[in-house]
Parts: C-alpha cells; structure tokens; sequence
C-alpha cells in the first residue's frame, strides 16, 4: 500500500494534471497535451490522409518525450531537490504556453510548451508501493484497479489497494471538471488553477528540505 501523505500529494498533482489536459483539449480541438495514446491514434489517421491533422499530434508527441527526457534528466542527490527541479520545469512549460498565447501565438504553437510540462511531470514523485504517483496519464491505473481487484479476490494483494489505483483515476476526473469549469469563466488562464498548486507544492518542498539544513 503506497503511504496516505505520499498518496494525498500525488493525487492532488494528478488533479493538477487534469486541469491542465482538459484546457489543452478544448484549446486544440480534440487533442491532447498529456494524453498521448490517443495522439498517437490520431496520428496514425492522419498519416492515412496525409492531411492536415498530421503536424499536430506529431510535435505534441515529441514535444511531450522532450519534456520527460529533461524531467527525468534534472535534480540532485535527493528526492527533494529533483521534485523542484521537475517543477520548476512544469511552471515553466505553463509560463511559455501563457506568454506564447499573450503575443498571438495560436494553440497549436503555444500548447506544446504544455506538452513538455505534461510530460515532465510524470518525474516529480518517485513511485511508492504499487500505485504511480501525480501522473498524468491513468490508462495503466485503470488497468491496474482490475489488476488488484482480481489479486485481491486470489488472496494475493492487500484488500484495498486497487481502491488507491481507482482514486488516482477519479483525481483526474475531478480535476479534469474542475479544469473545464474554470476555463469556461477564464479560458486559457484556467492554467493559473494548477500553476498554484505547483507553487504550493515547490514552496512546501522547499521549507521542508530548508527545515532539515
């Protein structure tokens, strides 16, 4: 079982995530700054046709390796500094997608900044026990809420674990509401809803590694 302090903080990323998803939705038209399973199909169709819908999914898929390559990639010797490090680039990623879109820029330019910070994210937490923590995506949580419910029916899983799969699931769901809430009052800046909760995150990590010096 992954610890309730450790679970709390990845699920209120993985809301964050779902704020973020559902404005890059919206703002492309079907695409997705996270959700790369279904860029990728839409690639494929586009590929077909060889028509416009071919640019699009394609540098929103790069743009999102990019951006867990240098995820991955920063931070120092401890859990800590790499969570900052990894968040200071996620605000980053919102930062350019605010900028780009401010000096008229379209989505599909501005969004790929999103798509980096999409996918750098997925680096902030370290797993803990069996559930993936503030990720962006929950295909395989999905998979694995009938995973452990099946392991757990065997005798083989604690009893409630794949409870803790589906709350990471229905965090992005929540979150993805939220987002699509916001947005209808704030449109792009509904980005300012999860860019909080990364700051408040960055601060909290911050004064707790501060407290241990």
């Amino acid at each position: 079982m992954t610890p309730a302090p450790q679970l709390s903080l990845g699920l209120l990323l993985t809301a964050a995530a779902g704020m973020i998803d559902v404005v890059g939705f919206i703002e492309l038209g079907g695409f997705y700054t996270s959700f790369m399973s279904g860029n990728t199909t839409q690639l494929g169709a586009g590929l077909a046709e060889l028509g416009p819908a071919l640019a699009l999914p394609a540098g929103l898929i790069v743009m999102f390796v990019v951006g867990s390559f240098f995820g991955s990639l920063i931070g120092g010797t401890t859990d800590r500094r790499r969570a900052m490090g990894v968040l200071a680039l996620v605000l980053a990623g919102l930062g350019v997608t605010l900028g780009l879109s401010g000096l008229g820029f379209s989505a599909a330019q501005a969004m790929l900044a999103l798509a980096t910070a999409a996918g750098s994210q997925n680096a902030i937490m370290s797993p803990r026990g069996a559930v993936r923590l503030g990720a962006t995506f929950v295909t395989g949580t999905l998979f694995a809420v009938g995973q452990d419910l099946a392991r757990t029916v065997r005798g083989e899983a604690p009893p409630l674990r794949w409870v803790q799969h589906l709350l990471v699931w229905l965090a992005l769901l929540v979150g993805a509401l939220i987002g699509g809430l916001v947005y209808g009052a704030w449109h792009l800046w509904a980005l300012a809803l999860p860019a909080t909760i990364y700051v408040a995150f960055f601060v909290g990590l911050a004064v707790r590694r501060q407290a241990m010096h």
